[in-house]
């Protein structure tokens, strides 16, 4: 247990010191194994088999897929259409960016790309409208976290791996929370549009009934995606690696039909998943070393007997857990602390009877939190860089503080009503 103590230290302090993500976890990983004498031939079979794990094919896919989406102008026509349809709402077009964060977020997979794609799209039209920047920046921010809840999640995809969970079920069981966490924040817009804190405009565009129901087809291209991707799945033609790659193709239709495909769109769309890519995988295969390293010295058993040792209930666990991951998601970026911490929570999960798929949708809403709590949220970076006036970031960090809390409102809701997941 000292050890393991000893080995957290020490990863948090190379993290916290500035170095790669990837080589703090193997540095680590690497002085374990020395330590215990097995570094000449363990590292290299790790590194080896990871590399050949056929599930971690759909990472560079999903990556593809929502750049290639990102690109073909899906964003930006399926914004347009969701804003004639939730504008007469308290609140306004803040709804049309949680939606539509979330819409995309069922082809997209990354949280990240889904803020930025959303914020580049809504931002020019919200501040023309003269709402509240911080609550217009908050929003983007916070409803790009549900890229990584809603099906498909490389960050789902990562924990099946490191877990080795279904990650099919993954997929199913981060639905119905994914909806519930998107009207809980619709809810709190609701409450502050009614208090008057959104805008003082009010524009509603009135259209003919007919023009409206017509712009809706512009959400059918991320419902053909979505369906090619779970059809797939749970139809049972296609295991989440094929999907992703179902969900390549449909996106080269859809990016020729609406005659955006090109030959140098698709070179940057294949040079920006090959730089996330490479980032990812390498983080992965660090963390299975390092998982491996900590299983072979005993330390998530140690842990499990200690903390029964402590005599907390199960749920008691649970909430120390919670504090520790939003403390960890202060200093960490959300898959970093993933893929750290993994190997040695899930063992003590199951040992206290909970199911490690419940914590897998768990891990990914304490991640969602980790996008947006400062100093190091990546979510409230991307905000912060697609404003149009620079100012300081604090804005940020108060305009996601009430979507935030719908998060926090979630996970109790996780907590003490499981069967949502």
């Amino acid at each position: 247990m000292t050890l393991g103590l000893l080995y957290l230290v020490g990863l948090v302090a190379l993290l916290m010191a500035g170095i790669h993500v990837a080589s703090a976890i193997l540095l680590t990983a690497i002085a374990s194994d020395w330590e215990l004498g097995v570094l000449p031939n363990m590292v290299g079979n790790i590194m080896w088999n990871t590399m050949n794990e056929f599930l971690l094919v759909a990472i560079p896919l999903f990556i593809l897929l929502g750049e290639i989406l990102t690109r073909s102008g899906v964003a930006d026509r399926m914004y347009r259409a969701l804003a004639v349809w939730l504008q007469w709402l308290p609140g306004g077009l803040l709804h049309t960016n949680i939606v539509t964060c979330a819409l995309f977020a069922a082809t997209s997979g990354s949280s990240v790309a889904t803020s930025a794609t959303v914020g580049t799209v809504a931002l020019p039209t919200l501040q023309k409208l003269a709402y509240r920047e911080r609550l217009v920046l908050g929003s983007i921010a916070a409803g790009g976290t549900l890229g990584i809840l809603i099906p498909p999640s490389i960050n789902m995809v990562v924990y099946g791996a490191l877990a080795e969970v279904s990650v099919g079920k993954l997929f199913a069981a981060g639905i119905l929370p994914g909806i519930i966490v998107m009207l809980i924040m619709m809810a709190i817009i609701v409450v502050l549009g009614l208090a008057g804190k959104v805008t003082d405009k009010h524009e509603d565009v009135v259209l003919p009934l007919l023009v409206k129901f017509t712009m809706l087809l512009n959400i059918l291209p991320v419902m053909f995606i979505f369906t090619l991707i779970m059809g797939g799945i749970y139809l049972g033609f296609a295991t989440p690696t094929e999907a992703a790659a179902l969900g390549v193709v449909g996106a080269l239709i859809i990016a020729a039909a609406n005659r955006t495909l090109s030959v140098s769109m698709l070179h940057a769309a294949f040079l920006s998943s090959l730089r996330t890519t490479a980032m990812v995988i390498l983080v992965v295969t660090s963390a299975f070393i390092l998982n491996f390293s900590l299983s072979l010295a005993g330390i998530p058993q140690a842990l499990s007997e200690y903390v029964r040792d402590l005599g907390l209930s199960p749920y008691a666990t649970i909430w120390v857990l919670v504090a520790f991951y939003l403390l960890l998601g202060c200093f960490l970026e959300a898959i970093a602390m993933m893929v750290t911490t993994v190997g040695i929570v899930v063992p003590l999960i199951i040992s206290l009877g909970f199911d490690p798929l419940w914590f897998g949708i768990f891990m990914v809403m304490m991640m969602e939190l980790a996008l947006i709590t400062p100093p190091v949220g990546l979510n409230l970076f991307v905000a912060q860089n697609i404003r149009l006036s620079k100012g300081n970031i604090s804005v940020v960090y108060i305009g996601v503080l009430p979507f935030a809390f719908a998060m926090l409102l979630f996970v109790v809701i996780l907590i003490y009503c499981p069967q949502v997941a």
